[in-house]
């Protein structure tokens, strides 16, 4: 099978190198020339633990290929993933103008039947968005399916989540496209990954109620925290005593400044702009963002407790970070 992935960053690299070691042929595609230019001399545009090593494995063997050629990956192609980026606007809602170009890019070259599949993070009713623009602009007869994927990945562990999920979420009302993408992910039967099959607005909706449910735990704990220092106890021993209800789990259980990163900020705020979409209430998220935000604050109050005013003093920052990732 072929396979074209557009879009190189975190996300669409590591599914283009991970199918690719399942023994798929795999197109990746991107606009920036350097990039792909690097790509093809083996350099990385991002660290993840064992991608370097997949991707020189793959290319070698000849199933991974880098390109700015959309044109000869969508015609090659019988599954086309869409793993560009959805970045937020000042409202929150995200930008779907990368998605829109690429789906323009699809119906300007499709010569077949393809599965258009979206990787991204994207609100609800991206899908059939993306089938409309693509029937409203294609020149050709060719068929097609849509279908929402949504991606599970933590930075750090991404090819063992993708080797090794916790589940994949399918998408779609095209029963076709639906079994293209099972014989896709064939290899994960065998280690009995659960297959789950969703209608196309569940699957977009699932990826952000993750997210937003896993910011939720972050907030709650540091509310908590800000109790136990009224009190005088220790946050750390509340979360383990918590963390061990099988029920609540350890994970996102860490009280400090609060979530960043490039998912739950831009998720959190995505989610509740589309349930303003629909005129329904997100209180709980939107409490969730409200706490997130004052966490940053109070840190701001905790380190100046600890070293008096700012004036003169050098303050170093670590673990800062590229937040180009896609999604």
């Amino acid at each position: 099978m072929h396979i074209a992935v557009i879009g190189t960053g975190y996300v669409g690299l590591v599914t283009g190198a991970c199918f690719a070691e399942f023994g798929v042929d795999v197109t990746c595609v991107d606009v920036d020339a350097e990039k792909i230019d690097r790509l093809n001399n083996g350099i990385m545009p991002i660290y993840e633990p064992g991608l370097e090593q997949l991707v020189a494995k793959n290319t070698q063997a000849g199933r991974l290929h880098f390109t700015t050629d959309v044109r000869e990956a969508v015609e090659q192609a019988l599954v086309i993933f869409l793993a560009v980026g959805t970045p937020p606007k000042p409202d929150g809602s995200p930008d779907l103008s990368f998605i829109e170009a690429v789906a323009a890019s699809i119906a300007d070259h499709i010569n077949g039947y393809k599965v258009v599949v979206t990787k991204s993070t994207v609100p609800i009713g991206t899908g059939e968005h993306i089938r409309k623009l693509i029937n409203e602009r294609k020149k050709s007869r060719s068929n097609f399916g849509v279908v929402s994927n949504p991606e599970f990945l933590r930075e750090g562990a991404a090819i063992n989540d993708f080797m090794r999920p916790d589940r994949v979420v399918i998408g779609s009302r095209d029963e076709e496209a639906i079994a293209i993408m099972k014989d896709l992910y064939r290899p994960l039967y065998l280690i009995e990954a659960p297959i789950v099959i969703t209608s196309l607005e569940a699957a977009e909706l699932t990826k952000y109620a993750a997210n937003a449910f896993l910011a939720t735990k972050v907030s709650f704990i540091n509310e908590i925290a800000n109790l136990c220092e009224k009190i005088g106890c220790d946050v750390h021993d509340v979360a383990r005593g918590i963390g061990m209800d099988k029920r609540i789990g350890s994970k996102f259980l860490h009280a400090g400044p609060g979530f960043g990163g490039s998912c739950f900020p831009k998720d959190t705020r995505a989610l509740a702009s589309v349930a303003r979409q629909f005129e329904c209430e997100s209180l709980i998220v939107d409490a969730v963002v409200e706490v997130n935000q004052r966490r940053g604050r109070q840190m701001l109050t905790k380190i100046e407790n600890l070293v008096g005013d700012f004036k003169d003093k050098n303050i170093a920052v670590l673990g800062l970070r590229d937040n180009s990732r896609p999604n």
